[in-house]
């Protein structure tokens, strides 16, 4: 079948994924091979290496984990779910049936291709695929790449709350006001404020986590119930202490906790309860059994912080608008997990009373892709057969209004040079008359019924009055609402080294700013190109890390945000050379579904279109480097805490990122917040960076005074009211930069005047502790140390003791070298 647009919405979840398509002005959702609206997102792999998706899949996947815990093995798992958490990273899953590990991309076309497999008069090549509003530019690439190894020709990518926001719109009795689309699916969290007036719809605003779901429910039934009961009853302490096995012994509980948290939305009580042979054994053998009873109230328990993340994020999105939950007029629920009347209810408490559950929450995203599929030209090629009658027309196809303008004219490159065009509503209650139609065009004004989807059909006569077989035949025009551009989701910039903080900050592009409509451009001028570039040598480059950063404040560093894009321009792009310094502008324009970037050189007037821009990026990061960044963070934090700073609030952060870790969250999840933790810790780094400062530099005279009356002599005390002098106006002026060359002035003057006592202490400690020193030459390390304590015994000077320590210090390994001694090594 042929069709002019795309039609086809598919709403490819974590947990669930439906299809719909727009037949003659109606959404139609295409039911699955057994008969329903959604299927699960589940992929098996048989010892044939074929492939089982969706619920015959998710038959076996509780079998499959469970079976896991008789040999605690995770590598022989042959069932997946839950992949759409970790598209766009580099992360696998191993299939011990396939001999391979798969990547998250693979098994989501798995999905795909069984969806389009329930359309059974075509073959489905276009549609428009939802995501989360907040997914970043990786996820989406790996969207298309999975739509493409599904045999998607044309795809575009449609954010979910606007999908469910364009549902909405059609049926909802409300068509103006402000709506916040609360979507909880089963991986991702999405909360998006929606402006609605006179029937245009806007979203300008958009919060979200990608790690916030319905999965996050399932663990917390796992860790904080079911896992405390295995503790109580059984021998598990060996499992809990290996990762792999904690691991396999999870993903079998979640099998019973997901039945748990579905049962307990409907029924106040539910029985987990485990078959014989089920479950492997304990640390002593003993076969595992689950015999326990889960109520509604314990579940609110267990929920209750996880439904709060995500009415936190709904808070603080408001807060940044100058809104609050009663400004809201609809709350719009989205995501399998808003069925939970623990949820609803807290939405209602905590939120604004105005919750509307008229739509499913678990169809309407896939509706909404079909309605704005039916609004988008299909860009696949139509196999139009000989004798059809080809029409080209114009018009809008979302509309406010309750008439249209139809253009429509005859194809070049027919037999015919004109024939009679008629429209027909599908309700047979309007018809245009015949209208003559050539290659120039005609406009028919079309009327439309209120508030839904118009289809109309089209029928074109001869001249003797015949019908004639054309195509286009049929065209859906929507009214009553209408959907303004999807905003952007991050702030997109790029890194540019700063030499006041000797960091690598983000820069943002003017233009590309969250919440920008799409598509859009920004541009970046005055960036200065850090070395030369000599026309056809590859190896002279230039590097342009482009990021995605959320909220930010001031120079933050660009690490803490998400690399989307390494760009590069070396000798084999240019015919001329470009000088180390030379100035350069960017210009970066974003669409939904693709990037294009281009550099101008001014200087030789050189401009550069279409950079290279990869579709193949991934996440890359190990649990090992994680660990390493968490480790960072606590030195900054103890730090801190050393100068009498307060940190127990970033100190809370980072110990909820190791919590997330140490509980095998997901390496990209906890990159996630271990990256808002750092940026706490900067911030916090920077608000007490001054009193720090002070303090230390109160603390470095006072010690410089009392060593001066020690040690020092006229010409050093007037060097010491120098520096009196100079701290006080650094305190005056809050100056953090002089500042800091002040602290290490005049630790460097202290430190010669007073380093007769280093002396002192260095050459008791080399003494105490020399057999535990790996010295480079011990007997002349021994030797040197003795005359040292000679030397102190006869009241020797700094002077008379500098060599030979210098001496010393140069036997040492660098890393058992005092501190402040490093400038006496050779």
């Amino acid at each position: 079948m042929a069709r002019i647009k795309i039609d086809y919405g598919i709403d490819l979840g974590t947990t669930n994924s439906a299809i719909c398509c727009m037949n003659r002005g109606e959404v139609v959702t295409i039911k699955s091979d057994l008969g329903h609206d959604i299927m699960p997102s589940c992929v098996s792999f048989n010892k044939k290496k074929s492939s089982l998706v969706g619920q015959t899949a998710y038959n076996s996947l509780a079998k499959d984990k469970r079976r896991a815990t008789h040999t605690w093995r995770a590598d022989v798992s042959n069932t997946f779910v839950e992949f759409k958490r970790k598209m766009g990273t580099n992360e696998t899953y191993h299939s011990a049936n396939m001999g391979a590990d798969l990547p998250p991309e693979q098994l989501s076309a798995e999905v795909l291709k069984t969806l389009k497999s329930f359309v059974l008069d075509e073959n489905v090549t276009a549609a428009i695929i939802t995501v989360p509003a907040k997914f970043l530019q990786s996820q989406k690439d790996a969207t298309m790449r999975a739509a493409k190894l599904a045999g998607i020709q044309h795809c575009e990518l449609l954010q979910e709350p606007i999908a469910a926001s364009m549902a909405y719109g059609l049926t909802g009795a409300e068509k103006d006001g402000l709506w916040l689309v609360f979507d909880f699916g089963g991986g991702t969290f999405d909360a998006a404020l929606v402006r609605t007036q006179d029937g245009v719809m806007q979203i300008f605003d958009t919060e979200g986590d990608n790690y916030l779901g319905g999965k996050n429910l399932d663990e917390a039934i796992v860790d904080r119930i079911i896992i405390p009961y295995l503790m109580e009853n059984y021998v598990i302490d060996s499992i809990m202490a290996d990762p792999d096995k904690k691991q396999v012994l999870r993903e079998a509980m979640k099998t019973f906790a997901e039945e748990a948290k579905k049962q307990l939305s409907f029924k106040p009580s539910h029985d987990i309860l485990s078959d014989i042979g089920d479950l492997g054994c304990d640390d002593e053998g003993e076969e595992l059994e689950l015999d326990l009873t889960v109520t509604q109230d314990q579940l609110k328990e267990v929920f209750a912080p996880i439904f709060n993340r995500a009415i936190s994020i709904c808070h603080n999105l408001l807060k940044r608008n100058n809104l609050s939950g009663t400004d809201l007029s609809k709350v719009i629920l989205v995501g399998g997990p808003t069925h939970s009347p623990i949820l609803r209810q807290m939405l209602r408490e905590q939120l604004s009373p105005n919750v509307d559950t008229s739509v499913d929450p678990m169809t309407v995203v896939a509706t909404g892709a079909a309605l704005y599929a039916s609004t988008i030209d299909s860009k696949v090629d139509q196999q139009i057969e000989q004798g059809v009658v080809r029409l080209h027309l114009e018009y809008e196809s979302t509309s406010v209004e309750t008439t249209e303008f139809v253009t429509v004219k005859l194809e070049p490159g027919q037999p015919l040079s004109s024939v009679q065009v008629v429209i027909t509503r599908a309700d047979n209650a309007w018809a245009s008359p015949k209208q003559s139609i050539d290659q120039q065009g005609e406009v028919i004004d079309v009327e439309l019924a209120e508030g839904k989807s118009n289809a109309f059909t089209i029928t074109v006569y001869d001249a003797q009055g015949n019908t004639l077989p054309c195509f286009p035949n049929e065209i859906s025009i929507i009214q009553g609402t209408a959907v303004g551009r999807a905003p952007l989701a991050y702030n997109v910039g790029i890194e540019k080294w700063d030499e006041e903080t000797q960091r690598g900050i983000f820069v943002p592009a003017k233009g590309l700013e969250k919440n920008k409509p799409l598509p859009a451009t920004g541009t970046i001028n005055n960036l200065k190109t850090t070395n030369t570039i000599r026309p056809g040598m590859a190896s002279d480059q230039i590097r342009i890390p482009i990021y995605e950063a959320d909220a930010f404040e001031g120079k933050e560093r660009a690490a803490y945000f998400t690399l989307v894009y390494e760009l590069f321009i070396t000798g084999d792009d240019v015919q001329q050379l470009i000088p180390a310094g030379s100035p350069v502008d960017l210009t970066i324009r974003v669409q939904d579904s693709g990037w294009q970037v281009s550099a101008y050189f001014p200087s030789i007037e050189l401009q550069i279109d279409d950079l290279e821009v990869p579709t193949h990026t991934t996440q890359s990061i190990t649990p090992q480097q994680l660990a390493t960044e968490i480790a960072k963070g606590r030195m900054a934090i103890q730090k801190m805490q050393r100068q009498g700073a307060d940190v127990a609030e970033v100190d809370e952060s980072l110990n909820q990122v190791q919590t997330e870790l140490n509980n095998g969250a997901e390496n990209h999840q906890v990159l996630t917040h271990l990256r808002e933790a750092l940026r706490k810790i900067d911030k916090a780094e920077q608000n007490t960076e001054w009193p720090r400062l002070e303090k230390h530099l109160r603390s470095l005279f006072a010690e410089l005074e009392e060593d001066n009356q020690k040690y020092g002599n006229s010409e050093t005390t007037q060097q010491v009211e120098q520096f009196r002098a100079q701290v006080d106006d650094v305190i005056r002026r809050k100056d953090i930069p002089t500042g800091k060359v002040l602290a290490d002035q005049i630790g460097a003057f202290d430190f010669q005047l007073a380093r007769i006592e280093y002396y002192v202490i260095w050459l008791r400690d080399w003494h105490n502790r020399f057999d535990t020193l790996r010295w480079s030459n011990p007997t002349q390390a021994r030797n040197l140390i003795n005359q040292g304590l000679t030397l102190l015994q006869a009241r020797a000077d700094a002077d008379q003791l500098s060599g030979l320590i210098r001496q010393i210090i140069n036997l040492l390994p660098s890393n058992s070298v005092p501190q402040g001694a490093e400038g006496l090594l050779q």
